[in-house]
């Protein structure tokens, strides 16, 4: 996926975390970038096979989370309401 892809899908991020994250993520082993010398030049990054081992656990949580997520909220709303 593109750079910009991907700062699309993830609307909200900034550039800094975004290349932060890739770059640390690059580190781990979880994915690869590949620059193709194009003007202007194009950066991908795609899961490595390590990378694509966590996407099962990935989907887990991320249910989870849409699952509970107003549970959550009404836990910080009440938690911030006693504070």
């Amino acid at each position: 996926m593109r750079y910009s892809e991907l700062s699309r899908r993830l609307a909200g991020i900034s550039q800094k975390m975004l290349t932060q994250t890739l770059r640390s993520l690059e580190r781990d082993g979880l994915v690869t970038r590949t620059v193709t010398p194009t003007v202007p030049v194009t950066v991908t990054y795609e899961l490595t096979d390590l990378g694509r081992s966590l996407q099962h656990m990935m989907r887990g949580i991320k249910m989870w989370a849409e699952t509970h997520m107003d549970e959550v909220l009404a836990h910080r709303e009440e938690y911030d309401t006693e504070r």
